[in-house]
């Protein structure tokens, strides 16, 4: 088989002859053979049937697809698999009424980035993990979650992944009326940010949450500031 010509051919189909062109990307995603050009046709492949499954809202088939790509894991730099992984997670999310599966395919992830000693890309499934079950209201699973994540990750210093995490840990607590620890967990996520680039948008996440923790303290006038900060850094996205 000419993988760059199904492929060519799968991107032809892909307005007009959906499930032809599904089979067409599979074929070359199990395509035989591990050279260059091939390997990234097959990459390529990967995203677009996965951005396809999105469009038709085939939430089964995303994470069918995520299981069964995990032997060309093998085959591809860790930092791709990544990449890989966390974009097909985030194409289940854009899907309407997934989110326990999305926790289902979080966990099943985990494991098998425990299994394989992915540790960078382990960490940052367990962060989004937290992030779900503090989405749904699994507060306790969130919390355990995030205290087992920060032990590890403060022994890495791996700024940016804590900063995320301290985040959710400070909206976890007050959504279960624990200001002191939230307002604590912010004031550990900001430090962190100061040493680091921040990207815009958790800024944006960091100033709205310390508006509401100012709120909270009746200190209306900071937490305006704060607001304002954070509707300006989410307007410029």
């Amino acid at each position: 088989m000419d993988a760059r010509a199904e492929y060519e051919r799968a991107e032809e189909l892909e307005e007009v002859r959906v499930e032809e062109a599904i089979a067409a990307y599979r074929r070359v995603i199990g395509a035989e053979g591990a050279e260059d050009v091939l390997q990234k046709l097959k990459e390529q492949a990967i995203y677009k049937l996965g951005a396809l499954y999105a469009k038709n809202r085939q939430a089964e088939a995303l994470r069918e697809l995520l299981t069964n790509i995990r032997p060309f894991f093998a085959t591809i730099p860790k930092a791709k698999t990544a990449k890989i992984v966390r974009t097909l997670i985030d194409l289940v999310a854009r899907i309407e009424g997934t989110t326990a599966l999305q926790v289902d395919l979080c966990k099943e992830s985990i494991e098998w980035a425990r299994t394989e000693k992915r540790t960078f890309l382990r960490h940052r499934i367990e962060a989004r993990l937290a992030g779900l079950y503090l989405d749904t209201e699994q507060y306790p699973q969130a919390l355990e979650c995030i205290t087992r994540l920060l032990r590890e990750v403060k022994k890495l210093d791996d700024k940016p992944l804590l900063v995320e995490i301290q985040l959710i840990e400070s909206r976890v607590h007050h959504a279960l009326r624990n200001i002191p620890k939230s307002r604590a967990a912010l004031t550990a996520a900001r430090t962190a940010a100061n040493a680091i680039y921040c990207p815009p948008l958790m800024q944006a996440q960091i100033d709205r949450q310390a508006g509401i923790i100012h709120a909270e303290d009746k200190d209306y006038n900071t937490a305006y500031s704060y607001f304002y900060e954070a509707f300006e850094g989410l307007d410029s996205l």
